[in-house]
């Protein structure tokens, strides 16, 4: 910190503490102003100017310093000088204080705070840097938020120094009024009989609705901003209509309907989305064909001498669409029709924040509809590589459409999809090399977790290829290529078949959103606040086309709040809780995740205390010959609250789901210690988990007393 920091802040923490050392704040009480109130008025009746001036400085430091008692000042000043003279006063004396407050923060702070806490701060500057003028006249509107606080938290935030004044001053002026008004009504108090007097009553009335007023206000005022330009029509022919028919779409349909809602689902491909058709189902089928393959690895395991599956690699395929088939009843149009959905097959396109236009195959139709859910759910990301548009490459869409198995496949990107899918046609006899240009898969688990998963893909048969970047592919005398750069060099990697899999992409084309000016954000996805609506109170977005986590029950998490947002946000609203979110990796071994990861932990500065139990050790894994894997558990040091759990294992994607309630729930390790599990399974591992951390908290001051004890016994 230089000089010119380290004497403001001197001087500033000096008059600070003279505030309280020597107890000013007694002159600062509503009972010492009424005892003076007389003395106060006489000497502002001889001397207005200096009453006046001195007050108006008063109130400035008194601001200015962040100390208590502007919200006195504010009640004395309409009891001194009247509403009118008062409200002036006050309104320009806590503008100006809040200024200088807001000066002496981020010539103090905003530096320091900006450099260490930069990268988490992103978002709120640029949120700022938008809108900060709206934003901030939003808290000063509600008087919920110390205004102390707002002053000094801004000061940190790149918003203008001018644009804070006058907004202050704009937004303060109201809750300003509000104080102002009740002191006149205080001052006019003579007797006990004056408490019960229609204008304090009202004053103090006011005073208690005006955050409410202020919330109401603000809303209106933003709706008209947001919706000038648009005709709200004067009926409706629906509640709700919902874009997209995947696992946010339909469950947000299902919720309308059961709440007796009028409610559309628009989908221009097939009901179920990605999940039922491309996604989840096909994968997880394609994996336990995988799996049963795999066996002929290792029949010593199981005690044979050999194990020989014998298949077609298309009636593996006729399978996976025969579960998809098995399913699909689930997701059906006549399921949804016989729950009161009006499912409609078409693409649909955001018109007004009240009108859908659907192209269906009679022709285009245009709804009128109070709200709007967008689920039209995400498609795999195709990189921009060099050539590449040469090559018929496969994705985790169109990959299903296979009849015959590649001879040699490449699969690009080490993620969970990247992983299931490159193990998956390895053990069903392909020649898989996996191109990955981070230093190792799965970057989103921790490296021991991403060891054990990248150990069984080559035991499986891929061949793994980090820190390797995809350059080019090429058609070279009728072979497929594909080029990739590492640290030694170029190499060249012929393959029959490519399989992309290296992210996914929002679909968002087509919906309109740019000519309604609903912002997307850097990866594609619907800018949406914490209630999951758009720029649009009305408008909402939920699924995998607003993110952040792109998982199917995700998915049907977010969709319960925007449904419920979406019909009865006038009386409730939700805040989408994102605090328990669970994911799974279906390679062999499994890996799932709820809460913190150890390399989270690291990178955020927790400290935490992590308690591992290797699944070697269970017996029901040694039976099953699947004794490989562990779970591993983060708390606070010396607590048994639990902040994240990875498990890496035989059926971890179940397992995982004992520690989610528990997180849900508050419940800590020695709960699960005391539950009963049954012997022998592999939900056993969850218990010795809890055991191994109980294990290193033993008391060991009482358990000596205990064994002096046993000794007297003896």
């Amino acid at each position: 910190m230089n000089v010119k920091k380290l004497a403001l802040l001197i001087v500033i923490a000096a008059l600070v503490a003279s505030y309280f050392v020597f107890d000013l704040g007694q002159y600062l009480s509503l009972d010492y102003l009424k005892a003076q109130r007389g003395a106060f008025q006489s000497l502002a009746a001889e001397q207005p100017v200096l009453v006046l001036g001195g007050f108006f400085l008063l109130y400035v430091a008194v601001t200015a310093l962040s100390l208590p008692g502007a919200a006195i000042m504010t009640l004395a000043a309409g009891a001194l000088f009247g509403f009118w003279v008062a409200l002036v006063l006050v309104s320009f004396a806590s503008s100006v204080g809040a200024t200088l407050a807001f000066l002496a923060s981020r010539f103090l702070f905003k530096d320091a705070v900006q450099s260490r806490f930069g990268e988490r701060l992103k978002k709120i500057n640029a949120g700022v840097a938008k809108d900060g003028a709206f934003y901030l006249f939003t808290l000063r509107l509600i008087p919920a938020f110390p205004f102390f606080v707002i002053n000094l938290v801004m000061g940190l935030t790149p918003l203008k120094t001018w644009t804070f004044y006058w907004v202050s001053q704009v937004g303060m002026l109201a809750g300003t009024a509000v104080y102002v008004n009740a002191g006149t009504q205080l001052g006019e108090l003579d007797s006990l009989s004056g408490l019960l007097s229609v204008d304090l009553i009202g004053a103090f009335v006011l005073l208690g609705l005006f955050p409410w007023l202020a919330k109401a206000v603000m809303a209106f005022l933003q709706a008209r901003k947001v919706y000038r330009g648009y005709q709200k029509p004067k009926h409706f022919d629906r509640n709700l209509v919902v874009i997209g028919a995947g696992s946010a779409g339909l469950v947000s349909a299902y919720i309308a309907a059961t709440v007796k809602a009028s409610v559309t689902l628009i989908e221009k491909g097939e009901m179920g989305g990605d999940c039922l058709n491309t996604g989840c189902v096909p994968s997880k089928a394609l994996i336990k064909s995988a799996r049963l393959a795999h066996l002929e690895q290792k029949p010593q395991r199981y005690g044979f001498t050999s194990i020989t599956p014998r298949f077609d690699f298309a009636d593996v395929m006729a399978r996976i669409h025969k579960v998809i088939g098995k399913i699909e009843p689930h997701d059906s149009v006549e399921r949804y029709t016989e729950l009161g959905v009006d499912c409609v097959q078409g693409s649909a396109r955001i018109t007004s924040p009240w009108e859908v236009t659907v192209d269906t195959a009679e022709g285009e139709r245009t709804l009128t509809t109070r709200n709007i859910i967008i689920a039209s759910g995400a498609r795999p990301f195709v990189p921009p590589i060099p050539g590449i548009d040469e090559i018929d490459i496969l994705t985790s869409e169109n990959l299903w459409t296979l009849t015959e198995q590649p001879r040699r496949l490449i699969v690009l990107g080490g993620g969970p999809i990247g992983c299931e899918l490159a193990q998956s046609f390895a053990r069903l006899g392909s020649e898989v090399t996996q191109v990955e240009m981070l230093q190792r898969l799965m970057p989103r688990e921790d490296e021991d977790a991403a060891a054990l998963v990248t150990a069984s893909l080559r035991d499986s048969g891929v061949t793994v290829l980090t820190n390797h970047k995809a350059a080019r592919f090429a058609v070279e005398d009728g072979e497929k290529v594909l080029y990739v750069q590492a640290g030694d060099g170029e190499k060249r990697l012929p393959f029959d078949a490519v399989l992309v899999a290296v992210g996914r992409r929002a679909n968002t084309d087509g919906l309109g959103l740019e000519a309604m000016n609903i912002a997307t954000e850097k990866n594609g996805t619907v800018a949406v606040d914490g209630f999951l609506r758009t720029r649009f109170p009305n408008i909402f977005a939920c699924g995998d086309v607003a993110g952040p986590y792109q998982f199917t029950h995700v998915a049907a998490h977010q969709a319960w709040y925007a449904s419920v947002n979406a019909l009865f946000g006038r009386f409730k609203k939700f805040q989408v809780d994102y605090r328990v979110i669970p994911w799974a990796t279906f390679t062999d071994p499994e890996v799932a995740r709820v809460g913190l990861s150890e390399d989270e932990a690291r990178e955020q500065g927790i400290e935490v205390e992590v308690t591992r139990y290797g699944i070697d050790d269970l017996d029901r894994a040694i039976a099953d010959s699947t004794d490989h894997g562990f779970v591993k558990v983060l708390t606070p040091p010396g607590k048994d609250t639990i902040l994240g759990v990875t498990i890496v294992g035989e059926s971890a994607s179940d397992l995982i789901s004992e520690y989610v309630l528990a997180m849900k729930h508050g419940l800590g390790l020695n709960k699960i210690l005391g539950t009963i599990h049954i012997y022998p399974t592999m939900a056993e591992a969850n218990k010795f988990a809890a055991g191994e951390w109980k294990k290193a908290h033993k008391p060991e001051g009482l358990l000596r007393w205990v064994e002096r004890f046993h000794a007297w016994q003896r």
